[in-house]
């Protein structure tokens, strides 16, 4: 980590990719050097291990830290970030730790976000990079970035259902009481002149309709449950989430298709039938159009116990600051 860490930025990706007997994941904490490293908001860190540690990692998240804009980070740093990823690690910066990724130059020509304070001053000191200051996360392959804070746990469970699947992101979320996904694509949250007063009530939505997945949900049911006009349940349903809402019910179904591959022996035709898709040519349709994938093939990836990925021997995580 960086002089300057975030405590929450530090935080997330280890408590979601933390070292337990249920993940497949061993995390260590590196700077600099070892030794003491001064953080933001009054505290600091007893790091345990330099930067030899990023040539172990397979994934290196690069949490925010004060005043990013004024200079680039140590060159050794990013010389170790350079060399971690050109060995196949991937780089997750969280908030301003995207000004460290950017000075490697990894990110030039490619999209990436960061805190909305500090997305003009990204795009003025590293303008050969796309910055995109409308979303929660830009997901590049290799090189991946998130918003504020709290969207650093979008970014760690969207990376984790790509590793494991969606039975342990869903797992991970609720042992953080974090909501199961949010749309990369979603807007952050920045201030806003009037108060919004619908969110709880809209949260309550939704998670009375992931209850009914398998029911009927149209757009004037849902917006009745908000006690909204079908027309004002969509556009603030969009500044919530980044889906309009049968977008966000259809991939709901596919979320939860997904966890019943993974889980139970059911045939596609009748999980298809439990998640509200009606028949597995429709589960199969929309499964390709979202995940790019088949259902069979899914299950024979992430199935518990005979996945190629859960079968891997662990993958290896580091944060640096």
């Amino acid at each position: 980590m960086l002089e300057g860490a975030k405590p929450l930025d530090v935080g997330i990706p280890a408590q979601v990719f933390t070292t337990r007997a249920s993940m497949p994941y061993e995390v260590r904490v590196c700077g600099a050097a070892p030794g003491r490293v001064a953080g933001g908001d009054g505290l600091s860190y007893d790091v345990a291990h330099g930067l030899d540690a990023l040539g172990w990692a397979d994934i290196v998240f690069i949490p925010g830290y004060r005043f990013p804009d004024r200079e680039d980070p140590p060159r050794a740093v990013v010389d170790a970030l350079v060399a971690a990823h050109a060995g196949g690690a991937r780089l997750a910066a969280i908030s301003t730790g995207a000004f460290a990724l950017a000075a490697t130059g990894l990110l030039d020509g490619r999209r990436a976000t960061t805190h909305w304070h500090y997305t003009r001053a990204l795009a003025r000191r590293h303008p050969r990079v796309r910055v995109d200051e409308n979303v929660l996360f830009v997901d590049e392959g290799t090189v991946l970035t998130s918003a504020g804070a709290a969207s650093g746990i979008d970014l760690c469970l969207h990376i984790l259902r790509g590793d494991l699947g969606v039975a342990a992101s869903n797992h991970a979320a609720r042992r953080l009481v974090a909501a199961p996904y949010r749309s990369g694509g979603q807007a952050q949250y920045v201030p806003r002149s009037v108060p919004e007063p619908l969110g709880e009530r809209f949260a309550a939505t939704r998670e009375w309709a992931l209850h009914r997945l398998g029911e009927p949900l149209t757009l004037e049911a849902l917006a009745r449950h908000a006690a909204v006009s079908p027309r004002t349940f969509s556009r603030r349903f969009v500044e919530d989430t980044g889906y309009t809402p049968m977008q966000w019910v259809m991939r709901a179904r596919v979320d939860l298709a997904r966890e019943l591959l993974e889980r139970s022996a059911r045939s596609v035709e009748r999980i298809a039938a439990d998640v509200g898709l009606g028949t597995g040519a429709n589960l199969r349709t929309h499964f390709q159009r979202i995940l790019g994938t088949t259902p069979s093939e899914y299950r024979r990836t992430f199935a518990a116990g005979g996945g190629d990925i859960l079968s891997n021997g662990g993958d290896h995580a580091a944060g640096l600051g």
